[in-house]
C-alpha cells in the first residue's frame, strides 16, 4: 500500500466581517473615551472660570452700591476706561436713579477666538424701587477678570 500521508491542519474558515466589526467597535470606544475626557476637561475649565467671573461682578456691584466708585472704576477693562474718565464714571454712577441693590441671576463663561469671556446677568434695584435686568460683560485682561462695556 502506499505511504501514510502527513498530517495537515484542516483549513480554518476566515471571518473578515467579524474582525472588521471588532476593530470598528474598539475604535469607536476609544473615540468615545477621548470625547468624554475632552468634555470633562472643558467643563472643569469653565467651572473654574465661573467663580472668578462671579467674584469680579460681585465686587464691582458691591462697590457701586456702596458708593466706592474709585474701586469700581479700577475693575473696568482698559477699553471701558478709555471711554470713561474716573470722574465721568463716578458722575454717571451717581446719577439718579442710583443702584441700591443687586442680585446675580446667572453667570456664564464661554470662549470665542481662543479668548475666554463671561456674562453675568444681574437684577438691579434702583433707589426709586424699580428693578431691571442687565448683562455685565466680563473679560480676561492682564491675568485677571474685568468688567467691560457699559455696566448698566
Amino acid at each position: 500500500m502506499g505511504a501514510a500521508q502527513p498530517w495537515s491542519r484542516p483549513a480554518r474558515r476566515r471571518h473578515p466581517m467579524r474582525v472588521g466589526l471588532v476593530v470598528a467597535a474598539a475604535g469607536t470606544a476609544l473615540c468615545c473615551v477621548g470625547v468624554a475626557g475632552l468634555g470633562a476637561w472643558n467643563l472643569q475649565l469653565v467651572t473654574q472660570a465661573a467663580a472668578p467671573v462671579r467674584e469680579t461682578a460681585e465686587g464691582f456691584l458691591r462697590e457701586v452700591t456702596t458708593g466706592d466708585t474709585g474701586s469700581a472704576y479700577e475693575r473696568l477693562c482698559a477699553d471701558a476706561r478709555t471711554r470713561w474718565s474716573e470722574l465721568g464714571f463716578t458722575s454717571w454712577v451717581r446719577t439718579p436713579p442710583v443702584v441700591r441693590d443687586y442680585e446675580i441671576v446667572d453667570v456664564s463663561v464661554a470662549t470665542s477666538g481662543g479668548r475666554p469671556h463671561g456674562k453675568v446677568t444681574v437684577l438691579l434695584t434702583r433707589d426709586s424701587g424699580s428693578t431691571e435686568q442687565r448683562d455685565l460683560s466680563v473679560v480676561r485682561e492682564d491675568g485677571g477678570w474685568r468688567v467691560c462695556g457699559d455696566p448698566y
